[in-house]
């Protein structure tokens, strides 16, 4: 047993600690386990917290219920329960070993065992199979607290039999690292490496859940560099974009390289705090370019259409791995626009927000900030003449603050003005042209060639209108 337990940096919720005694009090074994044992002694804040007991769950279930406490049947094949106490859930898993894995993410069989270090031995990595318990201590048989000092990921046991077990272990292993700054262990890379292709065997959904960790993590850039063979085999349409020489004079990388850099640089930019949808976007912005590559006649490269070809690409990636489709919207808005133009004028910003608006409505006003900080980071990542944009953008995102400081209109509905005034100045029937009309003046405004006022536009509906 490790003597480390004074190093907890957060003491036990009482919750936690009523299950523990209801447990022993009824004569069975427990101890609190997996991600708040490693998160205590990493002195970060852990929301859940899990136990696992000598009790079979049947058992546990009968002891927890004597104490009043509520009981759910969660994973009872599996032998777990969840308590319920003060409002808090406490899942209680029976010590269990685990039998093969033919579909690389299920056991076929589970069997209930007395000793927890054999439960302790099933579990993926060295940071995950430790035990605490407020008077015994930390029971830490693999090492655990030495790699968390170490600040590495190392797998329990044969790293190729842990894989084995389960594929989705190879991403979980990434993001684990991603997550704490970590690094994953020699031995354990290799057998990532040599299980990655297995990762076609799960679920798209949960190969996007960890995924959008470590993405969310902000270290995507690192994933891609330190573990490639793991991101291509979760995302296979990063294979195409390794080693894809772009062919031209404004790119210094491959595009996957380049896609690193964007990654890297979009966290420099805002500090660490990039938004979701941004991290995304950054990783996907040039997904289409191996599909869309050309090369003219003096032998240059060319990516006609790639930010519209890789919004589609993105769209059918993020819905394969079950993303919300609010969220879908913003990533691929921010994909398709990445390559779009902007200035640092009135008309530009204004014309740019109408556009994105159009495209993932209720966001524009967020994404156009975002839009900038991809650009940015796409300038600086390409050769250096390039990243003179990156100058421009921070007059550009000036522009973008003061025009939103009027409120300009946005879409249609923004207008001074609405279908009954255009039926009543133009006497028009009801019907699709009114719609076109106020589409149409919506430009007019956007470009700065009427105000929007219910009178600036009523003259302009006079002025132009009545003449067509």
């Amino acid at each position: 047993m490790s003597q480390g337990s004074d190093r907890l940096a957060y003491g036990l919720p009482g919750y936690a600690t009523r299950v523990l005694e209801v447990l022993e009090g009824a004569g069975y074994e427990a101890w609190v386990v997996g991600g708040w044992v490693r998160d205590a002694l990493r002195g970060a804040p852990s929301h859940d917290v899990d136990v696992t007991s000598s009790a079979h769950w049947t058992q546990a279930k009968a002891a927890l219920e004597a104490a009043g406490i509520p009981v759910h049947e969660t994973g009872t094949a599996h032998g777990t329960i969840t308590a319920v106490v003060d409002g808090r859930p406490v899942e209680v898993t029976t010590y269990r070993v685990e039998g093969a894995y033919s579909d690389h993410r299920h056991p076929d069989e589970v069997r209930f065992v007395t000793d927890v270090r054999e439960d302790l031995a099933r579990r993926d990595f060295t940071v995950n199979a430790m035990a605490y318990h407020p008077q015994r201590g930390i029971l830490d048989p693999f090492g655990g607290q030495d790699d968390l000092v170490a600040g590495v990921i190392r797998a329990v046991g044969n790293p190729a039999e842990r894989f084995a077990e389960d594929a989705l272990r190879v991403l979980r292993a990434v993001r684990f690292a991603a997550r704490m700054g970590f690094v994953v262990e020699a031995r354990t890379h290799e057998a990532l490496v040599q299980a990655a292709p297995t990762l076609g065997d799960i679920a798209q959904e949960r190969i996007g859940q960890e995924l959008d960790g470590i993405v969310r993590s902000g270290k995507v850039a690192w994933a891609l560099e330190a573990e490639r063979e793991v991101m291509c085999a979760a995302l296979p349409e990063l294979s195409a974009m390794v080693g894809f020489d772009q062919r031209s004079v404004w790119h210094a990388y491959d595009v996957y390289v380049h896609t690193v850099h964007v990654c890297r640089a979009c966290e420099e930019f805002t500090a660490g705090q990039a938004s979701h949808a941004l991290r995304w976007a950054a990783l996907l912005h040039d997904i289409a370019k191996p599909n869309t590559f050309s090369i003219d006649d003096l032998g240059r490269g060319h990516f006609y259409g790639h930010p519209a070809a890789g919004a589609k690409m993105c769209e059918q990636i993020l819905r394969r791995l079950a993303m919300p489709q609010d969220f879908i919207a913003q990533v691929r808005t921010l994909v398709r626009m990445h390559d779009h133009r902007m200035y640092p004028t009135a008309r530009s910003t204004r014309r740019t927000l109408v556009k994105i608006e159009k495209a993932c409505p209720g966001y524009a006003r967020s994404l156009i900030y975002q839009l900038i900080d991809l650009k940015r980071a796409d300038a600086v990542s390409k050769v250096d003449r390039a990243a003179s944009y990156a100058i421009e953008a921070d007059e550009i995102t000036a522009a973008v603050r003061y025009e939103l400081s009027k409120r300009p209109p946005l879409r249609v509905a923004d207008l001074a003005i609405g279908g009954w005034d255009v039926i009543d100045r133009l006497n028009v029937r009801p019907g699709p042209i009114v719609g076109r009309i106020l589409d149409e003046l919506l430009i007019d405004v956007t470009n700065g060639e009427v105000d929007n006022t219910r009178s600036a536009l009523l003259r302009h509906l006079g002025a132009v209108w009545d003449k067509k």
